[in-house]
């Protein structure tokens, strides 16, 4: 198989889960789709060197790092208006007040829940994605949970 066709079936095979774990990090559709879209790009270039191993972890990390490089830097892209969009087409699974209330909570630790709960990561394999350690992660979900908690909703 060569490196194209390791890529498209990589693709193909993964792209759904790589959406979802962005949408949760995201909580916007376009947003996500961008995300997968620009890590999915960077890992092209690196394709010939990580494909041998299980890539999936390396791409997901790239897509970690860049939500972490995007809500670092302002964006100024966007415009504000006195008009609301259409409510967003979320599945069932993301709807209701657990979602609403993990929404409030900062990126980080929204991001240490998505990697921990949802995507069933370890605390080693979550704090190796987002570039912390293992103490950081555990303090970080134990501040969530409280938050989470505390929630009105």
């Amino acid at each position: 198989m060569t490196s194209t066709e390791g890529f498209d079936a990589f693709v193909a095979a993964r792209s759904g889960r790589l959406l979802r774990t962005a949408y949760l990090l995201t909580h916007d559709h376009a947003l996500a789709e961008d995300l997968v879209q620009t890590a999915l790009a960077k890992a092209w270039f690196a394709w010939n060197r990580i494909e041998g191993d299980n890539p999936e972890p390396y791409v997901r990390k790239i897509m970690v790092n860049t939500y972490a490089s995007w809500w670092r830097r302002r964006w100024t892209h966007e415009i504000p208006s006195d008009e609301l969009p259409e409510s967003s087409a979320a599945g069932p699974e993301y709807q209701g007040d657990l979602w609403e209330a993990l929404q409030r909570l900062p990126r980080r630790q929204r991001a240490v829940i998505v990697l921990r709960y949802y995507e069933d990561l370890t605390e080693a394999e979550t704090a190796r994605l987002l570039g912390t350690s293992v103490g950081t992660v555990k303090s970080q979900a134990s501040k969530a949970v409280a938050k989470l908690r505390l929630d009105p909703a």
